[in-house]
This record gives structure tokens, C-alpha cells and sequence, in this order.
């Protein structure tokens, strides 16, 4: 049986917590920076936790990041 290889772009844009639980990104904050507000760009800073219906989806391929 071969090894389960972790996807290569998933590696970067979500994070794993020590509980199990899966961190990803906001859109929106990568460029076009200038013509937003400071508060704009706080809110777009956190990195919430996705819903346990879209992790479960992104299991499978972040197998080797647990």
C-alpha cells in the first residue's frame, strides 16, 4: 500500500491545530491594500476555523500535517 502524500497547495493555505481543528485564510488581504481601511484590513488579519462539514472535506488531503 503506498504512502498518502499531503497536497502541496493545501500545505500552505491551512493549518492544523493542536486539537485537530483546521485554520484557513481570509480573502481579500493578498493585494489591493492601499484603498482599504485599517479596519477593514484587522478583520481580514484572523485566521478563523473552518466548519466541521469543509474540514472534513481537507482531512483527506492534509493527512500528513496531523
Amino acid at each position: 500500500m503506498p504512502k498518502i502524500k499531503t497536497h502541496s497547495s493545501l500545505k500552505d493555505r491551512f493549518k492544523i491545530t493542536g486539537t485537530g481543528k483546521v485554520k484557513r485564510y481570509k480573502a481579500y488581504r493578498n493585494h489591493l491594500l492601499s484603498h482599504k481601511s485599517g479596519r477593514q484590513k484587522r478583520v481580514l488579519a484572523g485566521q478563523p476555523l473552518m466548519s466541521a462539514g469543509d474540514a472534513s472535506r481537507l482531512k483527506q488531503g492534509l493527512d500528513q500535517l496531523r
